[in-house]
């Protein structure tokens, strides 16, 4: 095993590999500590957000490494992409995975027996095949990297059954190589779990911290969702957007009214045809659609990195997905913004879906029980991160265990005009008016409720008999609105339950009376919005800037990948700065190493060159 300053069978030493291949000159927080863990023969597992760069911590080693580095990741879409930018990059790397004909199969396979490959990425399930096994015997593997680690943990967001193979393999091997496992969100718990499931051994942990400052996040509580959706579009014309939604109906809803308008967007989820979904996928990923409209079956693994707006339609279901769905923007450090529309629909249907899981035969029914508990604690976390009135980065930071200050200065909280309004006594007032109504045996949904509470003049209330109720009235100083954001407010928290088995009517909870006896503050955040974010990432020339990505798509077509596989738009913006035009001042630009110098610098310094002369 080579330590730190060895150089293997690639000749360089870690610096030398960084710049050779990735055009970078230093190591960003927390990987080069990595690097050096795993090169010293350690375990190590890091917990980096999305956009630290986590792949570099294999990466590096691999090349500077003797032998074969093994991948394991969760989706054949992140192979595809990491494979084809690793490549375009200069390096031999390659998968295995059933996207693959037997024919390839049998080449790679051959490949890796002749070492050629510095880098293979495999898929959890084909671990553990009797051909990989016996293939995985023969070579000398000299890490094992595990992306997306959490998925091994049962307690994490992604739970997924096929990365418990991973220590079967690990332990069937000859000789054991270290183990790299990366992740960009996980609680303390969920660190515990993929040190234990992995079998990792005294690893050396590193946590970078959760903060991605490129980021900006904002709430907004429309009355029309899809109205503000169109708002925040018309905000940001230009941006890569994906616009997360709940269920397939809404995806299948707002896509269809985004192209009816005239936007170039496509749709995915897990109910389309195969060929329809990877379609949908690489008009996203290929920039043909610049906006896509998903469920979170679209996500994990995206390594897109010009996506520059994520707009949550529909409200998650925890702090963790929400992070990691969020965190898809702004991946190569551009400033991007996070925005989540929310409502108190969206969280009946989160509590409907815990209320009724699919069915596992795996979990006894107390750990049914605990599961449900937890899901319903990280739902409440998820709405107060909704309605809270303080920094938003604050909140989720402070989440996962962090103490940062208490304004960021770059959320919808920090730089909205917010009024708190105490709403405890209201709350009190109509949850009592719905334990009265079930003790006349009857039931209600919420714009009845909010009318008996205002003491509307209603015939049905009156015909109910709803007018004699103590409760009726009571808050006829405030408005219907007001009222049922209370109610949705008493819903999120789970003072209040909506029966959809009974024609939604709203009932109490086993929590209703703690609330009427123990009377907790309870009060509703206003925004008002003063002023919005300013437009941010605009190169110092755009116009070059425009000519060196309409450059990039030509070339993207030639080579048959996604453009930001040839350059990343940060890359484009420091050529657009810096203006090179020899090969001394291009190597200088941020992501140009010597193989994209090799393949692309002529065609880019040539464009740059037209351009200053038809400046002049």
């Amino acid at each position: 095993m080579l330590y730190d300053t060895d150089k293997g069978d690639s000749g360089m030493n870690k610096y030398e590999a960084l710049k050779e291949y990735f055009g970078h000159d230093s190591f960003r927080s927390g990987q080069e500590e990595l690097i050096d863990r795993v090169l010293a023969g350690e375990d190590v597992l890091g917990i980096m957000p999305t956009g630290a760069g986590k792949s570099m911590c294999y990466q590096i080693p691999a090349l500077v490494s003797d032998g074969i580095t093994i991948v394991v990741s969760p989706l054949i879409s992140l192979m595809k992409d990491q494979v084809s930018a690793l490549v375009q990059s200069g390096v031999r790397a390659a998968y295995l995975n059933s996207s693959l004909t037997a024919r390839q199969r049998a080449l790679v396979r051959r490949n890796i027996l002749e070492g050629i490959y510095k880098i293979v990425y495999v898929s959890p399930e084909r671990l553990t095949t009797e051909g990989f096994a016996e293939l995985a015997a023969r070579i000398d593997i000299s890490l094992i990297a595990v992306d997306e680690a959490h998925c091994v943990s049962q307690w994490g967001q992604d739970f997924r059954p096929s990365y418990l193979k991973i220590r079967e393999f690990t332990d069937s091997l000859p000789q054991r190589p270290p183990i790299c496992a990366l992740t960009a969100t996980a609680t303390a718990e969920v660190r515990s779990d993929i040190v234990k499931m992995l079998g990792l051994r005294t690893p050396h942990t590193v946590v970078t911290g959760f903060d991605r400052e490129n980021l900006y996040f904002g709430v907004r509580r429309p009355k029309d969702k899809f109205d503000e959706l169109l708002d925040i579009l018309k905000e940001n014309p230009d941006a890569c957007t994906i616009i997360y939604c709940s269920t397939r109906k809404n995806v299948e809803e707002v896509c269809m009214r985004l192209v009816s308008l005239g936007y170039p967007a496509t749709r995915y989820h897990a109910g389309l045809e195969d060929d329809e979904r990877h379609e949908s996928q690489d008009d996203f990923l290929y920039d043909r659609c610049r906006i896509m409209v998903a469920t979170n079956a679209f996500g994990m693994g995206i390594d897109k990195s010009n996506v520059t707006l994520v707009v949550h339609y529909n409200m998650p279901k925890n702090i963790e997905s929400y992070y990691q769905e969020a965190g898809r923007a702004g991946r190569d450090g551009s400033e991007s913004k996070c925005i989540l529309l929310y409502g108190g629909r969206d969280v009946q249907t989160i509590r409907y879906f815990i209320d009724n899981p699919e069915e596992n035969a795996e979990l006894t029914e107390e750990m049914r029980e605990f599961v449900k508990k937890r899901d319903l604690e990280r739902l409440n976390a998820m709405v107060m991160y909704c309605t809270t009135g303080g920094c938003l980065r604050e909140y989720i930071l402070r989440y996962f265990g962090e103490r940062p200050p208490a304004r960021c200065g770059n959320c919808s909280n920090c730089e909205e005009d917010i009024q708190t309004e105490d709403v405890s006594e209201a709350a009190q007032m109509i949850v009592s008016c719905v334990y009265r109504i079930e003790r006349r045996g009857r039931g209600c949904g919420k714009v009845l409720i909010s009318e008996i509470m205002h003491g509307s003049d209603n015939q049905r209330i009156k015909s109910l008999g709803f007018d004699t109720l103590p409760t009726f009235g009571l808050l006829s100083n405030m408005t219907l609105n007001r009222i049922r954001e209370i109610i949705d407010l008493l819903l999120s928290m789970g003072y209040l339950n909506i029966n959809s088995e009974r024609y939604n009517i709203v009932e109490t909870t086993d929590t209703s009376m703690g609330l009427l006896k123990e009377k907790p503050a309870l009060s509703i955040v206003d925004h008002k919005r003063k002023k919005q974010p300013a437009r941010v990432n605009q190169p110092k020339d755009s116009d070059l800037f425009e000519q060196l990505k309409a450059l990039r798509i030509k070339k993207a077509v030639e080579a048959g990948v996604p453009a930001y596989v040839i350059f990343t738009d940060a890359s484009l913006r420091d050529m657009a700065t810096k203006v090179p035009v020899t090969d001394e001042e291009f190597l200088e630009v941020s992501g140009v190493g010597a193989a994209k110098l090799k393949k692309y610098g002529e065609a880019f310094m040539n464009c740059i060159k037209a351009y200053l002369t038809g400046k002049k």
